[in-house]
């Protein structure tokens, strides 16, 4: 099973495939990061954020992405998705952040380089 990851226009931007242990891929095909629990690690190790309630959050309790339930706007449609490419081994993982107060802001940061930040 897979799920949209949406930006805050509503463009399609990355997926989370739960059948490859919960693999979030850019659009691309480029294997970024993964849930563990409702937590987001990137593959290089990094605390990234937390998925809840159908909302990626970073660390400042900003809205980073949405899925197709909680976008805000209007979901554009989606363009066909790249072949997945090679996923590395998953590096140590940090200490998860403690969670911050979650706000109504958005993001200011784009939810593709959200999730470059865990590339490997």
């Amino acid at each position: 099973m897979q799920e949209s990851l949406l930006d805050r226009n509503g463009n399609a931007v990355a997926y989370v495939d739960y059948d490859e242990e919960q693999t979030i891929y850019l659009w691309d095909g480029t294997p970024v990061a993964y849930l563990h629990e409702s937590k987001i690690y990137g593959f290089n190790g990094k605390h990234l954020g937390w998925f809840e309630d159908g909302i990626l959050w970073n660390h400042n309790g900003h809205k980073a992405g949405f899925n197709k339930n909680s976008t805000p706007v209007f979901a554009k449609f989606e363009r066909f998705k790249s072949f997945k490419k090679f996923k590395p081994f998953k590096a140590f993982k940090e200490f998860s952040k403690f969670k911050p107060f979650k706000g109504s802001n958005l993001s200011d940061e784009s939810l593709e380089q959200f999730l470059l930040n865990g590339k490997r």
